[in-house]
């Protein structure tokens, strides 16, 4: 019993101070080697935009809306709350989704929850697999107005209330 907590404490004193030598190869925090900068290989202000544009400064959304929305949440944080909703879409493959500001009247927020859908794809698979969740922030002076937040799916929409 002596030799077992007298190895156990041996190991557990020399891990700890692993953390303190930075550079050591037996520290965990360095085995998978540090971040490095890396060239980009174009110039991202030539790639085209995500969503088009028709016109100077008009943007045109052509994501359609997730198939139903499955959970909500409004949680407060210190500058002020985040809003986290959970779709289902109707195919695999959906990207670039974002809580898209509908209308903000008498105290109550309305988002679309919005989706790209790849094209020539529509293999409807598992739910698991068509689940996606998204979230945008409040600040605080946002959410001083605000007493409900409503997303909009195409089957359904769910509302939080603070």
């Amino acid at each position: 019993m002596l030799r077992t907590a007298t190895l156990a404490l041996t190991i557990a004193l020399t891990l700890s101070g692993c953390a303190r030598l930075a550079e050591s190869r037996l520290n965990p925090f360095n085995w998978f080697g540090r971040s490095r900068e890396v060239a980009v290989a174009a110039d991202r202000s030539q790639l085209p935009p995500l969503v088009p544009t028709t016109g100077p400064g008009q943007m045109v959304d052509t994501r359609g809306m997730i198939d139903q929305i499955t959970a909500l949440e409004i949680a407060p944080t210190s500058s002020g709350a985040i809003v986290r909703a959970t779709g289902i879409a109707a195919s695999q493959g959906n990207f670039n989704a974002e809580l898209v500001l509908v209308s903000a009247e008498a105290g109550t927020l309305t988002y679309e929850f919005r989706v790209q859908s790849p094209a020539d794809f529509a293999v409807s698979g598992p739910e698991a697999t068509r689940r996606i969740s998204v979230a945008t922030t409040l600040s605080a002076a946002e959410l001083a107005a605000v007493r409900r937040v409503t997303v909009q799916a195409i089957r359904n929409a769910r509302t939080a209330s603070r």
